[in-house]
């Protein structure tokens, strides 16, 4: 059967999807998506996957519906891809991430300069794959960019664009608002299905959203985070939907960091009236005592719905109904940030000149533990890369790669790095060696008690 294009795929493969999960990192995990799918929700991206890793590590392969991975380099991503399409309805490349792993890795929204680049990577793709290929992106500031960026990926063989709208420069405090006018100008510059990322916290949004700028659907990510029952437009108590969570991941097994993360999101407000719970959360180290600090806020929520008389005000500006699940509205940044036109915010100061005189709570912490830790960048060891890979590469290593290659190809080989202390070499001679050796039963054995040249024997038995 042929491999379905542009509206062909979404209408038919996707089923026409409109409303849809975001990949997020440690957040996306099977047993999330589950109950998104439960609540409203149409079409589920997988975590992003990062491929080199994807191609190195079985373990990391076990579980795809749409799998989204970061690109770094045509070959790899098509390996990747040819290994996850069995289990995928398409593969998406993320070129929207604009985290500072990102940056530092040369994917997502880093890439988005470098058309030329990313132009080959999806012919290659849309070529060798047999499911469709797809990608997500972030804005220009200018929207005629914007449009020819999106126009080239289509030519290229994108089969369905996601924008999102905003430039890789607007995250956390400074995300401010998505721009649909950017959105609504792609949609109409291209012929493939597009779906909206961006300023949607209720169902509300999702509509508007749609009529606003035509797109064939709309993505949500905080805002699932804190009411997965966004698509059904309820608003459910806390603990309905966080006592389902718990109930899947018994069924689905995750890391128990992504539920603990998962409860953050959904008790967001209650943490925020009973801050002591909020400790005990972040201090569990089993499902069992993630669930029971999960019934102790119902318990408490409870309490204070017993308690709220007809009119009372909120206090403290906290949410009036903090039990029901609703948006999070991120602060915009604070007075003196770079976007106020004040100083320039903490992030910049310690990315440009190595954060010598204002560090981050995390950076402070490891000061305390090594009061002669530097955070210089310019002081910091620079590493050599493995010559397959890009990972620092082994000091000592005679094939210098880094261990996980340095292990293939020993391994291949048979030879020893004993830099890695990897000795396959060594190991084979030692085994030939001991199965060219006489055997034991073979040997002289040591004569018998009683027999000639043999032990005295001994008669009568020892005393206590």
């Amino acid at each position: 059967m042929p491999k379905l294009q542009g509206f062909e795929f979404w209408s038919r493969t996707l089923g026409g999807a409109r409303h849809v999960v975001a990949p997020m990192v440690d957040q996306s995990e099977l047993a999330w998506r589950l109950l998104s799918r439960r609540h409203g929700a149409q079409l589920c991206y997988t975590p992003m996957l990062h491929a080199q890793v994807f191609v190195r590590d079985a373990n990391y392969r076990k579980e795809n519906l749409y799998c989204e991975v970061c690109p770094e380099d045509r070959p790899l991503i098509v390996q990747a891809a040819l290994l996850a399409q069995d289990y995928c309805d398409a593969i998406d490349l993320n070129l929207g991430c604009p985290q500072m792993i990102a940056k530092r890795g040369h994917y997502g929204a880093f890439l988005q300069e470098e058309w030329d680049l990313l132009r080959r990577m999806i012919l290659l793709a849309h070529e060798k794959l047999a499911v469709p290929v797809t990608c997500k992106i972030r804005v220009f500031p200018e929207i005629d960019k914007t449009v020819k960026y999106a126009q080239m990926l289509e030519k290229a063989g994108c089969q369905l664009l996601t924008v999102h709208g905003r430039t890789k420069e607007q995250k956390g405090p400074l995300s401010g608002t998505a721009s649909w006018e950017h959105i609504k100008a792609v949609r109409k510059a291209v012929a493939i299905p597009v779906f909206a990322n961006g300023n949607i916290q209720c169902l509300r949004d999702v509509e508007r959203c749609i009529r606003d700028t035509g797109v064939q659907g709309v993505m949500s990510a905080e805002g699932n985070l804190h009411n997965p029952a966004l698509f059904e437009g309820r608003s459910p108590a806390v603990w309905e939907l966080a006592e389902e969570y718990l109930d899947i991941v018994r069924q689905h097994p995750c890391p128990l960091s992504c539920v603990r993360a998962h409860l953050f999101k959904l008790w967001h407000h209650t943490l925020q009236v009973h801050q002591q719970l909020r400790e005990e959360l972040a201090k569990v180290k089993t499902l069992e005592a993630a669930a029971a600090v999960s019934r102790e806020l119902k318990l408490r929520c409870q309490e204070d719905i017993s308690r709220q008389k007809e009119g009372e005000k909120p206090s403290g500006g906290l949410p009036f109904f903090h039990w029901i699940c609703q948006p999070y509205l991120r602060p915009g940044p604070r007075e003196g940030s770079e976007e106020n036109g004040g100083a320039r915010g903490k992030r910049a100061l310690e990315e440009e000149e190595g954060g010598t005189d204002v560090l981050s709570k995390n950076k402070q912490k490891k000061q305390l533990r090594n009061p002669h830790k530097t955070f210089d960048p310019s002081l910091k060891p620079k590493y050599a890369k493995c010559d397959q890979c890009g990972n620092p590469k082994g000091n000592r290593c005679v094939f210098n790669l880094c261990r996980g290659c340095c292990k293939k190809r020993a391994f291949r080989e048979a030879a020893d790095c004993p830099g890695h202390g990897l000795l396959f070499k060594t190991k084979l001679e030692k085994s030939l060696a001991w199965k060219g050796a006489p055997s034991r039963l073979q040997e002289p054995q040591p004569a018998g008690p009683g027999e000639p040249g043999g032990l005295p024997e001994v008669v009568g038995s020892a005393l206590a």
